[in-house]
């Protein structure tokens, strides 16, 4: 009964609230009165039924919906009273925030409008207080700019009045102050008081050099300056030597003193740099002053209309720079280095003068070197006599390597290009001059046996000879592009005399047993293993690092791959060469095999039709001899073994006689053995021949002739099986071969037992057929 009442309640309070709402509204449709009554009879039926006692239900229905509409218009009232006071509420506080925001308004209006005055008043002010402060400004450059060219008199004073009273350091102090303000005023716009700075400094550095190098130059008479000739050990040392080196190491740290302002006023401008040269710092100022009379000399004898200035003869002032060097360098280390080193210059005395000679010998090529384009002789003996004092320098004269030479002379664009055009061309020619002589193909250690074992022909062993002299050549340039620049050219020329390599051999391919055919192949060997060994050196490991950073714009463009093992040293910049030279002799040595082969065939032939099947058996002769039918073939493997081990290198010829075992090997087995049926006599008669003859003949070059004759040994050792064993491999093989596919453990596989009798190379089904060889006395 609870839950009809709940269900009931429920209904009749949404039931009143329809109700409620459709009193509420102001305009009722016909349809919505329709609705209303439908609902309030779907009511009555629910709560009282059509049973008449059910009316008294009626006035408890009643009472419910009363107070439920009562508390429905109670609901109503006081939503409808709190509304306008809410609403009321927010209107006051919008009122009163619009006043404030007015008021506001107000103020800031009034607080601008007086701003705006003050404003228009205080621009007067600051109109008179900006031309002022322009005024000031104005003084304050003047009064710097007075305070300057006071500061350059009072110097100007101070050095005058210091040379009047020979108080040097002072003045050299003076002019290294002036030196500063000279660096200090770098930046100012002040281009007349710079230069009249300059034009100061200039004037009283040149005094005070003058009288400093004058007095140098005096000091240095006294100690034989310059050394002309070699000094000699006999002269005693000058009375007052004691008083000379006083003055000198007072002199050199003087000079040093000025050569702040040295720098200033010589105005040394970094030069562009050349391809393979770093920029120097300039010379110090005692050491300038010490070449003098040695540049003299030198444009003297090397300039103008004398006869010692011939273009033919480079030579003559290179190794007069390297005569000065070498007899100056005691004087530099005992006299101005400890002087120098007491001042605190950290330079080396000998390395400085050497720097000096330098550019007289860099001033003379670079006028030297364009005259000579046009002509091959002389200009290839200039480049000799170029590196040939490059290399002097750096070794006998120690001369660091950080600071140039004279190399980068020939890095010159048109001079580089010249010097890789006259290369190449006399390359050419020797190499053409070097394949048209009469020797060509003989090696000139052919009677010394230990220096002969690659048997290089006297072509390519000359032909390597002159890379490595191109390779010295250019091993000493500073710029790694000049270097592999060369190298391409190096792997040009190597690519030609493959190439003129492989025109011979074809020339030759008619007689592959020719001893200048084997020349061939023994020049293409050593070219390769040359290479090889280059791949693997210190220089062209660093080329090869090179070439993967610059290396497409002289050696083409490079693979992703390629690119990636140059970089992990995988690979060798003679890679592609090394390729080709390999194909080149595989290519030679497969003829050479062909055409050995072709005359063990031929004389093979009466051998290999022998009747096996019929040969007496072992116990009826009295001692076992080679088949008179093998002798031909024997003689000519032997014969062509002696030959060859003495025209072929010892690589090559391991590789070759290899090679025939292999073959050697296949056609005994597939052409005789395979071919007949063997007795018992024709199977000991063929185990003889080749385990006593065939594999001793190999038996010179390595301990175990018989493991390149696997074939022929395996054969040999199922032919020469027992009846009652060969009987039950062969049941054991056929067994294998019905079962297969059958997984049975228990029985041992047919290679295992191959392998027992020591088979490894031949497959169960080629010892079946050796097995059926011998069926005419195993079916017995």
């Amino acid at each position: 009964m609870a839950a009809p009442v709940t269900a009931h309640n429920s209904y009749s309070s949404n039931d009143l609230s329809h109700l409620a709402r459709t009193e509420c509204s102001k305009s009722e449709s016909p349809l919505e009165d329709e609705n209303f009554t439908d609902d309030v009879v779907e009511l009555v039926r629910k709560e009282i039924g059509g049973d008449l006692k059910s009316l008294k239900k009626v006035s408890g229905l009643l009472e419910k919906l009363t107070l439920e509409n009562k508390q429905l218009e109670e609901q109503v009232l006081t939503v409808s009273s709190s509304v306008p006071l809410r609403v009321s509420a927010a209107l006051s506080t919008a009122e009163e925030s619009r006043v404030k925001l007015e008021s506001l308004l107000e103020k800031e209006r009034v607080l601008s409008n007086t701003l705006q005055q003050h404003l228009q008043g205080a621009q007067v002010w600051a109109d008179g207080i900006g031309q002022v402060l322009g005024q000031l400004d104005t003084l304050e450059r003047h009064m710097k700019y007075l305070q300057c060219l006071a500061r350059i008199e009072e110097l100007s004073d101070s050095i005058q009045q210091y040379l009047m009273t020979n108080s040097m350091w002072d003045a050299v102090g003076a002019i290294d102050r002036m030196a500063s303000l000279d660096m200090g005023l770098r930046e100012s716009g002040c281009s007349h008081l710079q230069a009249f700075l300059r034009e100061t400094l200039r004037f009283w550095h040149k005094i005070l050099k003058d009288k400093l190098a004058s007095d140098f130059e005096e000091v240095l008479t006294q100690f034989h300056w310059p050394f002309i000739s070699p000094p000699t050990q006999t002269l005693s040392p000058p009375a007052n030597a004691q008083e000379l080196n006083s003055q000198l190491e007072l002199l050199v740290s003087q000079l040093l003193s000025l050569q702040t302002s040295d720098d200033l006023i010589s105005e040394k401008k970094e030069t562009p740099s050349r391809p393979g040269q770093s920029q120097t710092p300039p010379l110090s100022l005692p050491i300038q002053i010490m070449l003098l009379p040695l540049s003299k000399r030198f444009r003297y004898h090397f300039t103008g209309n004398r006869q010692t200035n011939n273009l033919s003869k480079p030579e003559w002032y290179l190794t007069q720079v390297l005569i000065w060097m070498g007899n100056s360098s005691n004087f530099m280390d005992e006299k101005i280095q400890p002087v120098l080193d007491r001042a605190g210059a950290k330079v080396n005395a000998r390395v400085e003068l050497c720097r000096g000679l330098l550019t007289l010998a860099q001033e003379k090529l670079a006028q030297d070197a364009p005259r000579l384009l046009y002509d091959d002789a002389l200009f290839c003996h200039l480049v000799d006599e170029v590196l040939q004092f490059e290399k002097e320098l750096r070794g006998t004269h120690s001369y660091p390597r950080t600071y140039p030479g004279v190399l980068h002379i020939l890095l010159e664009e048109t001079v580089f290009q010249k010097w890789l055009s006259v290369e190449r061309k006399m390359a050419v020619e020797k190499v053409d001059a070097m394949l048209s002589a009469e020797g060509a193909w003989s090696s000139q250690y052919k009677d010394i046996t230990d220096m002969d074992e690659l048997k290089a022909p006297d072509c390519a062993e000359t032909f390597m000879t002159l890379l490595l002299v191109i390779t010295e050549r250019y091993r000493s340039l500073p710029c790694p592009r000049a270097q592999l620049s060369f190298l391409a050219l190096q792997k040009e020329l190597v690519d030609d005399f493959r190439i003129r390599l492989t025109q011979v051999m074809k020339e030759e391919s008619r007689q592959p047993l020719s001893p200048r055919y084997c020349a061939i192949l023994n020049a293409a060997n050593y070219i390769s293993t040359v290479l090889s060994d280059w791949g693997d050196n210190v220089f062209f490991l660093q080329l090869q690092q090179a070439a993967v950073s610059v290396g497409e714009e002289i050696l083409g463009p490079l693979g992703a791959t390629e690119t990636g093992r140059l970089a992990s040293l995988e690979g060798s910049l003679f890679e592609a060469l090394l390729a080709l030279l390999e194909r080149l002799r595989g290519d030679m040595l497969g003829r050479l095999l062909d055409a050995v082969m072709r005359d063990v065939k031929e004389k093979a032939q009466p051998y290999c039709k022998d009747r096996w099947i019929s040969l007496p058996s072992q116990n009826d002769q009295a001692t076992m001899s080679l088949s008179s039918s093998a002798c031909p073939m024997m003689l000519c493997l032997r014969d062509h073994l002696l030959q060859l081990q003495q025209m072929l290198c010892l690589p090559l010829f391991q590789t070759f006689w290899q090679g025939l075992a292999e073959r050697l090997d296949n056609f005994i087995y597939e052409d005789l053995i395979l071919y007949n049926h063997f007795n018992e006599g024709g199977v000991a008669q063929l185990q003889y021949d080749m385990t006593r003859n065939l594999f001793p003949l190999f038996g010179h070059y390595c301990k175990r002739p018989e493991n390149f004759f696997k074939h022929v040994k395996e054969a040999c050792i199922i032919l020469t099986l027992k009846v009652g064993p060969a009987l039950l491999l062969c049941d054991m093989l056929k067994q294998s071969e019905e079962d297969e596919g059958i997984l049975n453990h228990q029985q041992p596989s047919p290679e295992s037992a191959l392998n027992e009798l020591g088979v490894y190379k031949l497959a169960p089904s080629d010892v079946q057929i050796l097995l059926n060889l011998r069926s005419a006395w195993l079916k017995q």
